[in-house]
């Protein structure tokens, strides 16, 4: 569908924007309608029937349906906002409002001595290149309240708002014993607690620390915070309640990668307990692991319990099975053999390294050795991991099916085709010009379907996050999130139940405004922040992942295009239009919850 946008004719104009006979989908849950809605001054003035006036300009949006922008509250954007107005992936997927800071890691408050510290943190945990936050980041700020007034020197296409990362504080108060993971003492409780209470006084949506075994330093070292005390994260959360009653915690919890189950039941008790003390919202992550592949009810279980206590606790789940991509672009599993990493040194890519592995020297060379080299990553070791996974590796292939069949792997096809299923898989990754790209889901996955994702989605106590936009730059594109809800869960599932567009919408925007307090925004309503998606749901999808060399210093990335999305509006203005940046930058800082 080809809508139409249009100046106004001259004459007396009411509006600033009117958006005509659009279904709406008002982000509350309500039954969709048709009818008008109108925006002045960044504002929506009008929600249904039939706008009275006329506007500057004014868009025909037949058939389509007209959703509240997306709010993406797990996101890693924390330096790329610093140097990048546009913040995609997550805006060119109906996002207009992100949170930074998530998962325990960020670059304030922080010494000019902690930069390089910081930056490896973040590569290590969050696979940002270093070279491009060592290139990109400003660095125009010391303490936290200065990095918020950085960020307020800036527009985006989106908003931002951010959280204070445990990390960074800790390091900040302790230097290296903080980083060392030793106890804090009751005064370095209290200053943690103290610029956590500044924090949140200029504007950070609350605090977030990481407690799983999963984030680690280079080294292999636990990240800053992972094992502190009971008391130290009582001291934070004490003072973060005196500066306001409505921060949160965000909580990459001990167990939240799987490595163990009983201790994340026990992380799950102290929340509870801290909730009910002081009032905060603590938000956790929550996915599905094959080890204990119903440890995830068992949680819901008990947060719903904690919730009849008066605690409030919500678990993030995402809505498609968690890991990486395969390929060449990202990590392989001949990332380690002594040709593939000479080639990789000259810095091919693209069409030169296709060529160079489709020589069948070459590729003889390579199926015939060993893991003997260091393909310098810190994620070396996942190259034995993924040989050992074939039968969960599945082709993306262009119609994107994150829920694949079992015949659909690369171990069941190369059995098809009566190959060698590492010569099968050569083959495939060098398609693309060895840009392809496929999924190996170490999550949500364990029973070859999404309906643990389906039950997850629908339980009260749960919101949809885990998107990680700006973060795994070589590994996944899972700030698509907000596009394949549309396509597949409202749309186009086949192998079990589907989401009703209304419940899609609101999972996506009012659900997580309303847990990070972003209550002008998330819905249609009069008086809400005018931040709005134009969507032809007939069309809406997402394009297969491929990487880009276009981060500072020439770093790597994937991303994910959509289609679909015919506009997007960001405080009344259209920031994207049939999916291309229209250059309009009405995004701003998001200071406190609203």
């Amino acid at each position: 569908m080809t809508p139409s946008f249009r100046p106004s004719h001259p004459g007396a104009l009411m509006f600033d924007l009117i958006i005509r006979n659009g279904t709406i989908v008002d982000g509350t849950g309500e039954p969709r309608k048709v009818g008008d809605i109108a925006i002045t001054a960044g504002r929506i003035t009008q929600v249904g029937g039939s706008v009275e006036g006329d506007a500057t300009q004014v868009i025909d949006a037949t058939g389509l349906i007209v959703t509240p922008g997306f709010v993406d509250h797990h996101t890693h954007y924390d330096g790329q906002a610093t140097w990048d107005e546009l913040l995609e992936p997550s805006s060119m997927h109906g996002v207009t409002t992100i949170v930074a800071g998530n998962c325990g890691v960020g670059f304030a408050p922080a010494r000019p001595s902690e930069h390089r510290q910081l930056i490896e943190l973040m590569e290590a945990v969050e696979d940002i290149p270093g070279s491009a936050l060592t290139e990109g980041l400003t660095w125009d700020w010391e303490t936290f309240p200065e990095y918020l007034d950085a960020l307020d020197r800036r527009v985006w296409s989106i908003d931002v708002a951010a959280m204070i990362a445990h990390s960074a504080l800790r390091v900040y108060v302790m230097g290296d014993r903080g980083a060392r993971n030793e106890a804090s003492t009751d005064a370095d409780i209290a200053t943690m607690g103290q610029l956590v209470a500044e924090a949140v006084e200029a504007g950070a949506l609350g605090f977030s620390t990481s407690r799983t075994l999963g984030h680690t330093t280079r080294d292999g070292v636990p990240v800053p915070g992972t094992f502190a005390s009971e008391d130290e994260l009582f001291g934070i959360a004490a003072a973060m309640s005196t500066a306001s009653k409505t921060g949160l915690f965000e909580i990459a919890e001990l167990g939240a990668a799987g490595e163990d189950a009983e201790g994340m039941l026990k992380e799950l008790d102290w929340m509870r307990r801290v909730s009910l003390e002081f009032g905060t919202k603590i938000t956790y992550l929550l996915l599905q692991f094959a080890s204990t592949p119903d440890q995830w009810r068992e949680m819901l279980s008990r947060t719903n319990a904690a919730r009849a206590e008066g605690a409030d606790l919500t678990a993030q789940v995402a809505n498609r099975p968690f890991g990486m991509l395969i390929g060449f672009p990202s990590y392989h599993a001949f990332q380690k053999r002594p040709t593939y990493v000479a080639l990789a040194q000259q810095g091919l890519h693209g069409a030169a390294l296709a060529a160079e592995l489709r020589k069948p020297e070459v590729k003889t060379a390579i199926l015939s050795e060993t893991d003997t080299a260091d393909s310098g990553t810190h994620f070396d070791g996942l190259a034995p991991i993924i040989q050992a996974m074939l039968g969960q590796l599945f082709p993306l292939n262009d119609d994107c099916d994150y829920e694949p069949t079992a015949d659909m792997s690369i171990e069941a096809l190369a059995r098809t085709a009566g190959v060698d299923p590492f010569d099968y898989l050569y083959d495939m990754m060098c398609e693309k010009d060895a840009g392809n790209l496929m999924m190996l889901p170490f999550f949500n996955y364990v029973d070859g379907n999404h309906d643990a994702l389906y039950e997850m989605m629908q339980h009260p106590a749960t919101v949809i996050g885990l998107g990680d936009g700006g973060a795994h730059c070589a590994m996944i594109c899972d700030a698509s999130m907000p596009t394949y809800m549309l396509s597949h869960w409202v749309r186009d599932r086949s192998r079990g139940p589907r989401i009703e567009l209304e419940a899609a919408i609101r999972m996506q925007t009012k659900d997580g405004a309303d847990l990070f307090g972003l209550s002008d925004r998330g819905t249609l309503e009069v008086g809400k922040r005018a931040d709005l998606n134009i969507i032809d749901l007939e069309t809406v999808g997402i394009e297969p992942p491929y990487s880009i060399a276009d981060l500072p210093a020439g770093g790597s990335r994937l991303l994910q295009d959509a289609h679909g999305y015919v506009a997007t509006i960001v405080a009344g203005e259209v920031t994207r239009r049939d999916g291309v940046d229209t250059g309009a930058r009405p995004g701003r800082l998001v200071r406190g919850r609203r």
